[in-house]
């Protein structure tokens, strides 16, 4: 099945609030050289992230395990698509958790690259890196971004029991869109049945998304996910700007202001979400979004402590 020709006109004029400096200075070039040194990949890199020289300055980066290869290609996304051939570093668990313990974080997040030539879509893989962190880092929050496994419960059920403070899998768009913006591979009821399960195997695991927008969706078509999302239980939703890494990519069919993106943060609010991070330059894994959670999370273990 072929994936429908992208529109050809060319993207709008980038708004002045898109605008971004080139990463930089003293933390940023510590940390792309430690993660150089243990061969570790960030989607902060791969993925043109326009938030890398914020985080990384502020120590903070999202680790992308199992290479940088993707087994998938989504008309969004930069990084790299090929077959790895089930090749993976066995020693990158342990090697992850040496790097965070030497950043010394108080919230991490791990992500990675679609691997579906893996028998379970690599998440014996993250199960095991989130096992040696939390023995490495034991008072480290770890958030999960992770792919569908390809709707593999049993694999799902292997990356809950390593006990992730958080679980996120990203929608990424409205449904009419999702067959032209994702890979075939990735459908919309297939992401959500991914976080609807994560609550049903451990109602107490925080589940999180992510929509893209500028893409070509309407208002109600992003109320209509909102909703959804809500439906399965997502606790945290984060709203950013679509932005066009390379030619081969979709086009931005609108950039939005940041006036939208707040009136799409307070329908989200109004629906329940816990937490709701939305502007242009909003990514599913970030630092405002990221800090709330830690901030949450303790404040959690304070009133158990209490009971």
């Amino acid at each position: 099945m072929q994936h429908p020709a992208p529109l050809k006109k060319p993207s709008p004029r980038k708004p002045e609030w898109l605008k971004i400096r080139p990463p930089a200075g003293d933390e940023y070039t510590r940390l792309k050289g430690m993660f150089r040194a243990l061969k570790l990949h960030t989607v902060c890199e791969e993925a043109r992230c326009p938030n890398v020289s914020e985080c990384w300055g502020g120590g903070t980066a999202t680790l992308m395990l199992m290479g940088d290869t993707c087994t998938r290609g989504c008309r969004f996304c930069n990084v790299k698509t090929g077959n790895p051939r089930g090749v993976l570093d066995e020693l990158e668990p342990i090697k992850v958790a040496s790097a965070i313990s030497q950043m010394d974080l108080n919230y991490v997040v791990l992500t990675s690259v679609d691997r579906d030539d893996l028998p379970d879509g690599g998440a014996d893989h993250f199960a095991r890196t989130v096992e040696a962190l939390k023995k490495r880092s034991p008072r480290t929050y770890v958030e999960v971004l992770i792919p569908d496994f390809k709707g593999d419960r049993a694999a799902l059920e292997r990356l809950v029991a390593a006990r992730p403070d958080v679980i996120a899998h990203n929608l990424e768009t409205v449904k009419r869109l999702t067959p032209t913006v994702r890979d075939k591979r990735a459908t919309y009821e297939q992401s959500l049945n991914v976080l609807r399960e994560v609550k049903e195997i451990d109602p107490e695991r925080y589940t999180k998304s992510s929509l893209m927008v500028g893409l070509g969706e309407s208002v109600d078509e992003v109320y209509e996910a909102m909703q959804d999302l809500r439906a399965v239980g997502c606790d945290v939703l984060t709203f950013g700007q679509y932005l066009q890494p390379t030619q081969r990519h979709l086009p931005v069919v609108q950039y939005l202001s940041p006036d939208e993106f707040e009136s799409y943060r307070l329908s989200a609010v109004g629906l329940g979400f816990l937490y709701v991070a939305s502007g242009p330059l909003v990514r599913s894994s970030y630092k405002a979004g990221e800090m709330f959670m830690e901030g949450y999370l303790r404040s959690q273990e304070t009133v158990e402590q209490w009971k």
